[in-house]
């Protein structure tokens, strides 16, 4: 199938021939770096995380694709025989990554908002642009040597040219709304989880909901991040556009996994009440967090849950003391959780294991999978699934994919969930969820 940019596709089914891939890149200064996603007809990415790591791409090298209970084998498959004929030259900043994710269900079909995005899917960019440290580099792949070079001159030259900011403007108008479930339908649907519960089915599981906002002008996603960018500057952001179909994106305060060699970080993030008007009343919800035995026990279970599922592969484990993230309009408990590995794995690897915590799924999973699927009335796709990137040593770095939307000319479909144990109150879960709208909603207003 011919794609944009010149670039090949691997399906994770199938064993192909890998041709010969090469990189290059070269450092930039006073740039616009937001000019690489400006495009709409082809796949384009934006990744950026707290400590300050910044990535744009456009363009097809390679896609990997898979989907089914094998997906993250076909995948680890590819990319490994993809990287490994992969020559780069330049800074290991700005090295080749393939960005993407997976849905929350490994049997996924793309309709409806999820238009173009399959159960697993990663694009090796034609070009990329990297900020770190307040340097930019721009990289070029392609399966010609003279191609690449080529390639990163021209963009060099095209992103020189424009101007180094790019104006982030307003929203575009929210003309209305509509909810894939309304206040009765949640109770009802949380009254079945607790009954689950009490007969022992399940000891938690996340039921989420969606909101379509119908839009008084076209939305400018990359515009949108970067106003969360300023309102949320310790969360994540990430971008993922095919070329059909919607563009997925968001602000997801909770990291699932960063990778560096032998040391993995994660984190427990469940729990969560609004900010205060004031910092008296900021330490007063953030004691409720403290204090409320309910929400200690959701929160121990994603604890230990993450605690387990990285045991197999860690020679150590190390859960650090519990703090509150604060976040603009909310603040949630967390957890940092370290582990080192007894061997050399891939990032993926790590994702697999650790997808779906108990703070998007439940326990147990597998009862609280089959729970949501059977409860919700509308498809996660890629909400609250693994969302980032992974290199050629296997390394990498994945959030969760909340606080997040998918968009479309006209509209924008909005996600947002909540953990139910079992003393869950169906009025107050509503209450947290819609807390959870807010913040891309508020940008689109």
């Amino acid at each position: 199938m011919e794609r944009p940019s010149g670039g090949r596709e691997v399906a994770g089914t199938l064993a192909r021939d890998v041709p010969e891939y090469h990189s290059c890149s070269c450092e930039l200064e006073g740039v616009s770096f937001g000019a690489v996603v400006d495009s709409n007809d082809e796949p384009r990415i934006q990744w950026a995380t707290p400590d300050g790591l910044e990535i744009a791409g456009t363009g097809v090298a390679t896609r990997f694709r898979a989907n089914g209970p094998g997906r993250f084998d076909a995948l680890r498959s590819e990319a490994r025989r993809t990287f490994d004929r992969l020559e780069y030259d330049g800074p290991a900043v700005a090295r080749p990554r393939a960005f993407g994710g997976v849905a929350f269900h490994d049997g996924h079909e793309p309709d409806g908002p999820w238009d173009g995005f399959e159960a697993a899917s990663f694009v090796l960019p034609t070009v990329q642009a990297t900020r770190r440290n307040g340097g930019v580099w721009l990289t070029a792949t392609a399966t010609d040597e003279d191609e690449a070079t080529d390639r990163l001159e021209r963009w060099r030259q095209r992103l020189e040219e424009l101007p180094s900011m790019r104006p982030s403007g307003s929203g575009p108008g929210v003309d209305g709304t509509s909810r894939s479930t309304t206040s009765d339908e949640w109770t009802e649907q949380v009254e079945t989880a607790l009954e689950r519960i009490e007969r022992g089915e399940l000891t938690k599981v996340v039921l989420a909901q969606s909101l379509t906002a119908t839009l008084d002008g076209p939305v400018d996603v990359p515009a949108t991040l970067e106003r969360l960018r300023r309102k949320y500057p310790n969360c994540y952001r990430f971008l993922v556009g095919h070329e059909t179909g919607g563009t997925f994106f968001g602000a997801p305060p909770e990291r699932l996994v960063s990778k560096r060699g032998r040391t993995v970080e994660t984190e427990a993030l469940a729990g969560s009440v609004p900010r205060g008007e004031s910092l008296e009343s900021d330490s007063e919800f953030a004691a409720t967090l403290r204090n409320s035995e309910k929400v200690q026990r959701e929160h121990g279970l994603v604890v230990e849950a993450i605690r387990d599922q990285l045991d197999p592969l860690a020679e150590s484990v190390t859960v650090s003391e519990q703090t509150i993230r604060q976040l603009a309009t909310i603040q949630h408990l967390q957890t940092p959780i370290s582990a080192t590995l007894s061997d050399d794995c891939h990032v993926l690897d790590i994702v697999e294991a650790l997808h779906p915590t108990p703070a998007v799924g439940g326990v147990p999973p597998t009862n609280a999978w089959e729970t949501i699927r059977s409860t919700e009335a509308f498809d996660r796709g890629w909400y609250a699934a693994p969302i980032g990137w992974f290199d050629g040593n296997g390394d990498g770095e994945f959030a969760v994919g909340l606080r997040s939307a998918v968009a479309t000319d006209s509209s924008v479909t909005l996600f947002a969930g909540n953990g139910i144990v079992a003393d869950s109150d169906p009025a107050e879960e509503w209450d947290e969820v819609q807390l959870k709208f807010r913040p891309i909603l508020d940008e689109l207003q």
